[in-house]
């Protein structure tokens, strides 16, 4: 029985728990098992590519490109690594000139989106999924950054972070102070979801948060804090076209310092008067701890400053109206589309899944369809976002 002392119940609620947890990944994932990928009907391979259908089943019929797997009713389908070959394929073969691979050219920089807000439940988490898979997609090479201890992101891609992810093999172990430090290509790992690759996390993150102060009074330093992200992200900058980084919801260390290797914000805003309130003081805060770190020599540029609505309810009158004062202050650096709230999003993730993830044979048609779209618009908006920077028609 747990003890009756609230004190020493912590450790013992800890434990059971994390029993209880293990079991239930035991349950999911076997440990022989690994998170898969489904595959993608014909149909929805074309319109990731951008062709028609009758394209797919021409090449089908000819042999020609990577092939789909048949079923005996003559269905075809795709794996996401098939259709990163197809997009290949038709850079090759198109004489149009057209291009079908959207990865970033010489002079274009890599792209660090950090995905920030000072309160929690705000969907930083879904957001940054949702955002990342969407890329690739598309044909961009990611880079998935769990730096939220609590590790939802990681969750979500089938890394345990209490069973999966060791000492030294989260963020942690390439930014720490000491000659433990390890290299970021050491500490990457490939998903399931091809193309898509993740630094995991989980509690050792914290462990930054309780030695930078000791850094920073030791005259035994070498880069500062706020650089140490950033110049551990340059060091594997030839292997992707964006990252993504989901930021834990407090203003320490590890948040400030993803702030200064982004290149873009992206700052997640629940439409509720509390959390726009919560909004404004994680603005305040930011502003005055940059200037602190541009006076020690910070250098500090971001290509766009986007603020995205989350969890919307168009019926609601309180949140419209939040909303358009939003809109009214900020302008287009409000992103056009908001986040709506679904149940589709909710029901999927009820299965560590995102939306990208579930077929859409596995829920209501049109509400699947409606929270796709919805989805769809707000991670283009980004996209564009993400071309504008590189100087590219949207």
């Amino acid at each position: 029985m747990p003890s009756s002392e609230p004190g020493s119940a912590i450790g013992e609620h800890a434990a059971i728990l994390r029993s209880q947890l293990q079991a239930m990944a035991a349950a999911f994932y076997p440990p022989s098992a690994e998170k898969v990928l489904r595959r993608f009907s014909s149909g929805e391979a074309a319109k990731i590519l951008g062709v028609s259908d009758s394209r797919l089943r021409q090449l089908s019929i000819e042999g020609q490109g990577p092939q789909p797997e048949v079923t005996q009713y003559g269905r075809r389908s795709y794996s996401l690594a098939d259709i990163h070959a197809l997009r290949e394929f038709f850079d090759e073969t198109t004489k149009s000139g057209r291009k079908f691979s959207p990865r970033r050219q010489n002079g274009e920089h890599l792209q660090v989106i950090s995905v920030v807000n000072f309160k929690g439940g705000s969907g930083k988490t879904t957001t940054s999924a949702h955002l990342a898979q969407y890329l690739v997609l598309r044909g961009y090479r990611v880079l998935a950054v769990d730096l939220d201890p609590q590790a939802s992101l990681s969750a979500l891609h089938g890394v345990q972070p209490e069973i999966d992810v060791g000492p030294g093999e989260t963020l942690y172990g390439a930014i720490r102070y000491g000659e433990e430090r390890r290299p970021l290509s050491e500490i990457i790992r490939p998903t399931y979801f091809t193309g898509l690759d993740i630094v995991p996390g989980n509690l050792e993150l914290m462990e930054f948060e309780h030695e930078t102060p000791k850094a920073l009074t030791s005259r035994q330093r070498d880069e500062l804090f706020f650089e140490r992200v950033a110049k551990t992200l340059d060091t594997v900058a030839d292997n992707y076209d964006v990252v993504v980084i989901d930021c834990p919801p407090q203003l320490g260390f590890l948040t400030l310092s993803a702030l200064c290797a982004a290149t873009s914000l992206l700052i997640t805003v629940h439409p509720q008067m509390l959390d726009v309130a919560s909004m404004s003081q994680f603005l305040a805060m930011t502003d005055d701890l940059l200037e602190v770190v541009r006076g020690a020599g910070g250098q500090i540029r971001y290509d766009a400053l986007r603020y995205l609505i989350t969890r919307y309810e168009p019926q609601d009158g309180p949140q419209t109206r939040i909303a358009a004062l939003l809109r009214n202050l900020f302008g287009e650096a409000v992103l056009t589309n908001p986040m709506v709230k679904s149940s589709a999003v909710s029901d999927a993730g009820l299965t560590k899944q995102t939306l990208y993830e579930v077929g859409r044979e596995s829920m209501h048609r049109q509400t699947y369809d409606r929270a796709v779209e919805a989805l769809d618009a707000v991670n283009g908006e980004v996209e564009a976002m993400i071309r504008k920077s590189w100087g590219r028609a949207a």
